[in-house]
Order: C-alpha cells, then sequence, then structure tokens
C-alpha cells in the first residue's frame, strides 16, 4: 500500500511573518477577503493586528466572529451566509482550532454547496472542489489546524462531535508568527501545547505511522519537551519554539490519524464542554499505560525525546514506564487538572458510545471496547 503526505502549498515561521499576508492577497488577486475569527481576538486586537495590515494596503475585508470555543453547525452555516452577503472571494482565519475549523467547513461548503447541511461533512466526504482560497493565521501553539485536512463540529442537537478529513480543506498559506501566539494565556498555551504533544505522540503509534510521519512526530515530541513549560512562562524563545513543533506534529498526524486520546476527547468538549486540549492532556498518559505493549520499541524514543536519560539501559517495561510518567509529569507542570468532576457514572454508557464511533479510533494501536474506554473514563473521574 503507498503511504500519501498532504500539506498545505506555502507556510511563512517566525516573528513579523505577518507582514507576508498583504503580498499573498495581491499576487492572488483577493478583493474582498472574510476574515474568520473568534470574539475574543477581536475584542483585544489580535484580529487587529492583521486587518491592520490589510486596511493599509487597501484590502477590502469583512470580520466574521460569531464563533464558539467547540464550534457549532449553526457557526458554519451563519459564516456561509456571512461569506456571501459580503461578496468575498477569499479566507484569513485567525485564531485556534474553532476559527480554524469553522474557516475550513465555511470555505468547503461554499466551494462545494451540496455539503450545506453541514453534517454530511462528517468522515470523508466525497467533495470534489478545493476549498475557498485560504491563509491560515495560528494564535495557539497546538492545534496545527493551519496544515491539517482534518476539523471538527460540534453537533449540539446531538451532542458529539464530529471529525471532517477532506484534503480539499487544507489553508494554501500558513502564517506561523510566534508574535500572534504571545498574548495566550498561561492556562490556554498549557492546553494547547499538550494538545499538540497528543498529536505528536499518538501520530507516532497510530497504526498509519511510518518513517516520513514518524521523522515529524519524533522531532515535534522533543521540541514540545523542550519548550512547553517556558512558553508558559512567556518566554519568546520557547513560544517561537512551541509555534514551530504544533505545525511539525500537523505535518504528521494529519497523514495517518490519530487514537483514543482524542476520541475520548472529543466526548468530552461534546457533553460537558471541556476544553479540548485540557480533555487531551488529561487522558494522554491513561492512555498511553494503556496502549503501552502495543507499541513495540516507539516508547523507547518516546522517553528518549521527553529527555528521560539512559532509556539505552532499560528494559521495555521501564522505558515505556518513563515515557508516560514524564508525558505525566509534564502536564502536571504545566498545570492541567488531573480530574474532571463534571464526568458521572450514569454517562458512561453514552461517553464510551460516542468515542468508539469516533473517526480516531480506529487508529488506535490497541484494539478497543465500549467497556475498555468506559474503564478510561473512569480514571478522570
Amino acid at each position: 500500500m503507498a503511504n500519501r503526505i498532504i500539506l498545505n502549498t506555502v507556510s511563512f515561521h517566525g516573528k513579523g511573518a505577518i507582514g507576508e499576508i498583504p503580498s499573498i492577497a495581491k499576487t492572488k488577486g483577493f478583493k474582498h477577503i472574510f476574515v474568520c475569527s473568534d470574539p475574543d481576538l477581536v475584542k483585544f486586537g489580535i484580529t487587529d493586528k492583521v486587518t491592520d495590515l490589510l486596511e493599509k494596503e487597501g484590502i477590502a475585508y469583512t470580520v466574521y466572529s460569531g464563533i464558539k470555543p467547540n464550534p457549532t453547525i449553526d457557526n458554519v452555516k451563519d459564516g456561509v451566509k456571512a461569506f456571501k452577503d459580503c461578496g468575498a472571494d477569499s479566507i484569513i482565519t485567525i485564531g485556534g482550532g474553532s476559527s480554524m475549523d469553522t474557516a475550513k467547513a465555511i470555505g468547503i461548503i461554499i466551494t462545494n454547496p451540496e455539503f450545506g447541511d453541514v453534517r454530511s461533512l462528517e468522515g470523508v466526504a466525497p467533495t470534489k472542489n478545493h476549498a475557498v482560497p485560504t491563509i491560515a493565521v495560528p494564535t495557539t501553539a497546538g492545534t496545527a489546524a493551519e496544515v491539517t485536512i482534518n476539523y471538527v463540529i460540534t453537533d449540539v442537537e446531538k451532542e458529539r462531535k464530529f471529525v471532517c478529513v477532506d484534503e480539499h480543506d487544507i489553508p494554501e498559506y500558513a502564517i506561523v508568527d510566534p508574535d500572534m501566539m504571545s498574548s495566550m494565556p498561561k492556562g490556554l498555551t498549557a492546553s494547547t501545547g499538550m494538545d499538540a504533544l497528543t498529536h505528536a505522540i499518538e501520530g507516532y503509534t497510530t497504526k498509519a505511522a511510518w518513517e516520513m510521519t514518524d521523522m515529524f512526530h519524533i522531532e515535534a515530541i522533543r521540541l514540545i519537551a523542550k519548550n512547553l513549560r517556558g512558553a508558559v512562562e512567556n518566554k519568546p524563545e520557547n513560544r517561537e519554539g512551541m509555534a514551530l513543533a504544533q505545525y511539525i506534529a500537523g505535518m504528521g498526524f494529519s497523514n495517518v490519524g490519530l487514537g483514543i486520546a482524542h476520541s475520548i476527547a472529543h466526548t468530552l468538549g461534546a457533553h460537558y464542554d471541556t476544553p479540548h486540549g485540557v480533555a487531551c492532556a488529561m487522558m494522554l498518559p491513561i492512555v498511553m499505560d494503556y496502549n503501552k505493549e502495543f507499541t513495540g520499541e516507539k516508547y523507547r524514543e518516546i522517553a528518549r525525546a521527553m529527555g528521560v536519560k539512559g532509556v539505552d539501559d532499560m528494559s521495555v517495561e521501564e522505558y515505556r514506564d518513563a515515557a508516560v510518567n514524564a508525558v505525566r509529569q509534564l502536564s502536571i507542570d504545566v498545570g492541567i487538572p488531573v480530574k474532571n468532576e463534571k464526568v458521572r457514572e450514569e454517562d458512561l454508557d453514552i461517553l464510551a458510545k460516542d468515542a468508539y464511533e469516533d473517526a480516531c479510533r480506529p487508529g488506535n494501536p490497541r484494539e478497543t471496547s465500549v467497556e475498555d474506554l468506559k474503564e478510561l473514563y473512569r480514571k478522570i473521574m
């Protein structure tokens, strides 16, 4: 079987990278840009860092910020209407996964209107046309949505999240500028950073992993272990390291999938509105421990990348435990809670069923069951 790699066409990295946006817009001939961002970024002037550049160059734009932290079907539908109403021809999405996932769905529906109900995009939808031309500007170091072919939408009516995988949704341009991430509070920096680590570790151990994606994931793990603690303290060099790390993780997992830490995190977000990164961080060491006997020698390299010393002198059991413990300690060090008090025993049937049906579950290195998933939820109660 052939292994496939899909990446965005062009990316710019480093301080001041957003300065490239006006020349991209002019080169591509954009006449009216739909700026998709979230309310807080607009409120606190982060979105203005980009729109001020557009204004200076006389490039027309409309801002759409009607987006929830776990974006909903209605957020997407409202965005499609707003895009059409303003006569836009392109998108700039500014934010974390919420803004980018919403923008991806909007961009796909505009060019593939037969999917306007949004729900039909779940899974691998048979879209025919690439999304609206998009420039993605992340403001968090975690989701890597600017370089992935995935997005997640919340179905409020059914209390579930659904994953969409579509090679047509990937933004053509990624602008990874650590200055756009400098205003992230500690808690958000920690949770999005742990989301990136979950991407890297699950992508490294998923059934579809292969040499090229392994290369991305191991480097991402190393960079996150080196930089996340400092990024939480808002040290500029560590912010830049995390900006790069999350992008590299995205290059990998977008092409090989994830595992049940993400399946469980999706249900916690849908049922309790738990922030995605927090849910991933809670579950990652628990799921790693559950999977450890089905990962060959990979935990040795995870432990090494996490900075554990002497792994070559350890037994298989020792280096697997060392990898799990290093991840758990990093999560504790950056302030992630270990329990979710909202999870109740009476909810476990539906939570486990939803996690089992989640698109990320089949990629898990260990075959799982609804009963196994219930036990994993109990570990965070």
